[in-house]
C-alpha cells in the first residue's frame, strides 16, 4: 500500500464536533486517527460540506479542514490552518 500522508498519524479515540453552515449545524464525531496535517473522523451524516472547522474540545483545539476522501461512515480530511491548531 502507498502512503500518499506527509505526516504519520497516531492511533486515537477522541470526540470531535464538525461545524460549518455559519456555525448552526454542528454533528458530532469521533476522531480515529490523527496527525499534524490532517485526521479520520467517524461520522453518522452521509453530508458534509467540502470544507468546515473541526473543534476537538478535550484539547481546546479548532482545525479549519478540507476533505481529502470519504465513505459512507468516515471521511479523512487535511487541517487547512497552521497544523497546530488554534485555542478554541
Amino acid at each position: 500500500m502507498v502512503e500518499y500522508r506527509k505526516h504519520p498519524r497516531h492511533r486515537t479515540l477522541k470526540g470531535g464536533k464538525i461545524i460549518y453552515n455559519r456555525r448552526l449545524t454542528v454533528i458530532d464525531c469521533i476522531i480515529r486517527n490523527m496527525s499534524v496535517g490532517g485526521a479520520c473522523l467517524e461520522v453518522a451524516s452521509q453530508y458534509l460540506p467540502d470544507e468546515f472547522e473541526l473543534s476537538i474540545p478535550i484539547d481546546c483545539v479548532k482545525h479549519h479542514c478540507r476533505v481529502a476522501w470519504r465513505t459512507p461512515n468516515r471521511v479523512g480530511v487535511a487541517f487547512e490552518d497552521t497544523g497546530a491548531g488554534r485555542a478554541a
